[in-house]
């Protein structure tokens, strides 16, 4: 009888451990995207009241006007293509401040191949290998140096800043686009939607199918989430984040390429602050500083509404430089509301 009844109580325990776990699952994967749906829905609520406000007054707020959002569609790719790559790295909880000096190098890289003759598609691949090199950098000096990887791409950040100025000078560098090449990076679908909005949704379905079918993405999670925990269960948490660092400098070099190919030019001293906006975008969008959460869905989302801010700031006439402080001060909301949501989810 004693017998029958430790087989029934090892039993309870063995189906209470596992639907445990299941709960801990489903709850990590809730925590994933509710984040973007939190920004999803405080952005349609910001777009709704924009639109309104645009049909009950087109000439003093002229948000649905075609220039204004053709414009939108145009910018918005170029921030949010790179944002992916620094959100999808702080997921695995690491960070890239270099993303800007690479994004000016890579392209830099690209349009003097270009204006040495070059042909112009193997010009942009050799700017993708460019990054994906800068991002392998990155990440061998924070894996293996075991330097935190803020303060290491810091200094890579100046490093490529000045390898920008040494090969090519301070002089904006010329890119002229024809035919193909600049139909897909800097046409338009039907005149409305441009390649680089193409290349953001393809971009973005892919990376959204690898972090939530792939097995990587579990592993991506794991590693930022929890390390020691994702290597005790086999996870190899420092090849997952060393693929995370190159597909950071690989979309940073591909935002450079479509920003070379839209404005026709390319600028030393250009995106500056990219790095910061782009972290700004994941942290908005949803992407736990700490590591182990986020979506592209919500990265996306983040990107649309940073861009929101400035291009409202313009049509009423506030001064440009306001965008950093509202900027900062969504960070900050952002940052707070997501802490506290989680605090209370984990309760």
């Amino acid at each position: 009888m004693s017998v029958v009844n430790h087989q029934k109580l090892d039993t309870q325990t063995a189906e209470s451990t596992t639907a445990a776990v299941s709960r801990r699952h489903l709850d990590r994967s809730y925590r994933r995207r509710r984040s973007a749906l939190d920004i999803l829905i405080v952005f349609g609520v910001l777009l709704t009241i924009s639109i309104v406000a645009s049909l009950l007054r087109p000439d003093t707020f002229p948000f649905l006007s075609a220039p204004n959002v053709i414009t939108g569609l145009e910018a918005i790719p170029l921030l949010t293509i790179a944002a992916i790559g620094v959100g999808v790295l702080m997921i695995a909880g690491e960070f890239d401040v270099s993303v800007g000096s690479n994004f000016v190098f890579s392209s830099m890289v690209m349009a003097m191949i270009v204006d040495s003759g070059g042909p112009p598609f193997m010009a942009m691949a050799v700017a993708i290998i460019c990054g994906c090199l800068i991002g392998l950098v990155n990440g061998i000096l924070t894996l293996w140096l075991k330097i935190p990887s803020f303060i290491a791409t810091l200094g890579t950040m100046g490093i490529w800043a000045a390898a920008t100025l040494f090969v090519h000078g301070a002089s904006a560098q010329p890119f002229p686009t024809e035919g193909i090449f600049a139909a897909i990076t800097s046409g338009r679908v039907g005149g409305w939607i441009p390649a680089s909005m193409i290349w953001l949704t393809i971009i973005g379905i892919i990376t959204a199918l690898f972090l939530q079918q792939h097995k990587f993405g579990n592993h991506l999670y794991a590693a930022g989430g929890d390390p020691q925990s994702a290597t005790a269960s086999g996870v190899a948490v420092r090849r997952t984040k060393l693929i995370a660092f190159i597909f950071a400098g690989a979309m940073a070099a591909m935002a450079g390429v479509l920003s070379a190919a839209r404005v026709n030019t390319v600028s030393p001293g250009g995106s500056i602050d990219l790095p910061l906006i782009a972290i700004a975008v994941a942290v908005i969008g949803g992407v736990s500083l700490t590591g182990g959460r986020g979506t592209v869905v919500g990265i996306i989302v983040g990107g649309a509404l940073i861009y929101w801010i400035q291009n409202v700031l313009l049509l009423v006439g506030a001064p440009g430089f306001y965008l950093a402080g509202f900027v900062g001060a969504l960070i900050i909301v952002a940052a707070t509301f997501y802490r506290v949501t989680n605090h209370r989810r984990l309760k």
